[in-house]
C-alpha cells in the first residue's frame, strides 16, 4: 500500500462535497440491521461509561442500577431506531445537511423524547416520585447530550468513510 507523500488527503463529509449550497444532501438509507447496530453500540458504550458512576452517586447497588440501566437502554435502543428513522426521513424530505446546529437539534429531540418515555419507569423502579425521577433523568440527559452528539458525529464519520470506499492518490494509479 502506497502512502501519498506528495499531498495530504483531507476527509470531507459526503454532504459537503458540492459547491451548490441549495442542493439536497445525500441521505444514505440505513437498513434495520444497521440501525440496530448503531443503537446497540450507542447504548453499550453509554452503559459502560455511565452506570458505575450512577450507582455510586445514588448510593444504589450496582445490580439494581445495572438492571435499571439495561431497562433504560432497551427503551433507548428502540427509541433510537424509531427517532433516527423519522429524522432521516425528515432530512431527506427537507434536504438539510448535518451541520452542528442540526446535530444539536437532533440530540435535543432524541433526549426530550427519551425523557418522556423513561421518567415513569425510573420512578417506578426506584420507588421515587415523578419529580425526583425527572430530576435524575435531567442529570442523565446532561451526561448523554454531549455523548449523543459526539457518538453520532464519530459514527457518521466512520460510516461515510466506509461508504466512500478506499481513497487512491495519483502515485497509486
Amino acid at each position: 500500500m502506497h502512502t501519498c507523500p506528495e499531498k495530504v488527503i483531507i476527509h470531507m463529509p459526503l454532504h459537503t462535497l458540492t459547491s451548490n449550497k441549495t442542493a439536497k444532501p445525500v441521505v444514505a438509507n440505513k437498513s434495520l440491521k444497521e440501525r440496530a447496530l448503531h443503537a446497540l453500540l450507542f447504548e453499550l458504550i453509554g452503559v459502560l461509561m455511565f452506570a458505575p458512576g450512577l450507582a455510586w452517586a445514588l448510593g444504589q447497588s450496582i445490580c439494581k442500577m445495572g438492571a435499571m440501566t439495561v431497562m433504560i437502554s432497551t427503551v433507548a435502543m428502540l427509541w433510537n431506531m424509531v427517532f433516527n428513522a423519522g429524522f432521516d426521513r425528515l432530512r431527506a424530505r427537507l434536504g438539510f445537511a448535518m451541520t452542528l446546529k442540526a446535530r444539536a437539534l437532533h440530540a435535543i429531540g432524541f433526549e426530550a423524547g427519551l425523557i418522556f418515555l423513561v421518567v415513569p419507569m425510573v420512578a417506578w423502579w426506584l420507588s421515587v416520585p415523578l419529580l425526583e425521577a425527572f430530576l435524575l433523568d435531567i442529570g442523565l440527559v446532561l451526561l448523554y447530550l454531549p455523548y449523543t452528539m459526539l457518538f453520532n458525529l464519530a459514527y457518521d464519520g466512520v460510516r461515510e468513510r466506509l461508504l466512500a470506499g478506499p481513497q487512491q492518490c495519483a502515485a497509486d494509479r
